[in-house]
């Protein structure tokens, strides 16, 4: 006889996550995955690479890959050797190719063991990264539920999805290496809607070849081509209003012929979370300093321009060395997030010495941290600028609580959405060339003048939108993340 509690555990559904291997697509997918299990009961197996299992342990110690017992973490093998540094992202091509090439039956093997395990409900559904291809074409052949989660922003995919008509045309691929200094990436692309006025510098960063072969111009291709092609369902952490023209137009051309589920902001949905038990349930590969919201409360309102590149991108010594004389040549007060490997081909820690022998002329305006959790910087009242990348977790999370940006972005779909936060958003001012002085002017733009008074109206306007699109029980991104609920559970 069943008693009532393994009958629970039986009727249970049971989700298995699999995001691409970094920190910008492992971030969303497990904000998704906890509010499944906190406000939706769902059982959730999520799965790493073995690098980044790897990675959480040195960062969190067993505890980071612990879970409880309603949200596991499991690991697959990315079909690499080791990498040459084990605390960074792989070398993003040469990641792509191989996990799309050695995945699947990774993933088939681990399906089953879920299954064959029994400690746990039965495998119901997936979610997958719109990066592992691979995952979809599984759940499908197992016939189960399953939904593709496009992580980066929906400008992006649209950016993306313009690389066929550019080579048509002859527009891409560059004639030559010149084409990236000589002006020619300032040329205006005409005929994208949603996008006019939009140039060449601006389309995601892998049209940037003369190679017609080249393997993300390629790779990209594909996986547009794919979501094209796809009835599974596409999820978007975004919300309507912020992004109604791109969707409309991803409809119109047919790019996302599937239902479209736009459930964002992710972080701003109400939880039934358990804080004391789901705290331990953290996206973050690189350790925390726990030391940035202290140094935040000692701090006047607005008075903080946060700076964070990201996950991936990279500094030269020259660029990093602009970059702090620009910002203590501005006078404002700053946090500062300088990963390990943030300076490429430099003895680690040494560019960041130098960084803080500036920092500490400053009399306590500036802090250097390795990381933070930057959604509560971001929410915290002393913070009222971000310098950043415009990666899409950094660039919603920013919209969501009123900040406005200092754009510098480094690649991919970043160009993309800087451009529609300076051009169509209202919350951001770019850099151009990094130079000390430049870097001077944006900062001081948007901390002090009248630009950047705007621009910070302007972010609060869709910091309330954001609010009622996931707080709101009618808002758009909340009745999507019903609906969301429904498909997985297959009614």
């Amino acid at each position: 006889m069943v008693s009532m509690s393994e009958s629970h555990v039986i009727m249970k559904r049971h989700a298995v996550f699999i995001p691409y291997p970094a920190q910008g697509h492992v971030t969303p997918m497990l904000k998704l995955a906890k509010l499944l299990n906190a406000a939706h009961n769902f059982h959730v197996s999520f799965v790493h690479t073995l690098h980044n299992h790897h990675r959480i342990l040195r960062s969190h110690g067993p505890s980071g890959v612990s879970g409880i017992p309603s949200f596991r973490f499991h690991f697959i093998s990315d079909g690499l050797p080791p990498a040459e540094n084990p605390n960074a992202t792989q070398d993003i091509p040469t990641l792509c190719n191989s996990v799309n090439q050695t995945g699947a039956n990774a993933f088939r093997d681990l399906l089953s063991n879920l299954n064959s395990a029994g400690d746990a409900p039965p495998v119901s559904c997936v979610v997958a990264d719109a990066a592992m291809a691979f995952a979809v074409d599984v759940a499908e052949e197992l016939g189960l539920p399953v939904v593709r989660f496009w992580t980066a922003s929906a400008c992006g995919l649209l950016g993306y999805a313009q690389y066929e008509c550019l080579i048509q045309k002859g527009i891409i691929p560059l004639s030559d290496s010149s084409c990236l200094t000589n002006g020619y990436l300032d040329k205006v692309v005409e005929g994208i809607p949603s996008m006019e006025g939009i140039t060449l510098k601006h389309l995601p960063s892998f049209i940037r070849t003369t190679d017609i072969n080249d393997f993300m111009l390629n790779y990209l291709l594909q996986r547009v081509r794919t979501i094209s092609a796809s009835r599974c369902p596409l999820i978007f952490n975004t919300f309507d209003t912020l992004d109604d023209s791109v969707l409309q137009t991803l409809a119109a051309a047919k790019i996302t012929q599937a239902p479209v589920f736009t459930i964002g902001p992710l972080s701003l949905h109400p939880t039934k979370t358990n804080e004391p038990v789901h705290s331990k349930i953290r996206p973050n590969l690189l350790p925390d300093d726990p030391f940035c919201l202290p140094w935040l409360d000692t701090k006047p309102p607005n008075s903080i321009i946060y700076i964070n590149y990201g996950s991936i991108t990279t500094l030269t010594p020259d660029q990093v060395m602009e970059f702090a004389k620009g910002l203590v040549n501005s006078m404002q007060s700053f946090l500062w997030v300088i990963r390990p490997d943030l300076v490429g081909s430099v003895k680690p820690g040494s560019v960041a010495l130098k960084i803080q022998e500036l920092v500490d002329r400053t009399q306590g305006r500036g802090m250097i941290a390795s990381w933070c959790d930057q959604e509560k910087v971001l929410a915290h009242p002393s913070v009222g600028g971000f310098l950043t990348h415009c990666g899409w977790n950094s660039t919603i999370e920013a919209l969501s609580h009123g900040v406005p940006m200092v754009c510098w972005p480094f690649f991919a779909e970043q160009m993309t959405n800087c451009w529609f936060c300076c051009k169509k958003w209202g919350v951001g001012a770019e850099i151009g060339e990094v130079t000390m002085e430049e870097v001077e002017r944006v900062v001081r733009m948007v901390m002090e003048g009248d630009k950047g008074k705007e621009m910070k109206r302007k972010a609060g306007e869709w910091k309330k939108l954001a609010e009622d699109a996931t707080m709101n029980p009618n808002g758009s991104s909340c009745l999507n993340f019903d609906m969301l609920v429904n498909h997985l559970i297959g009614t």
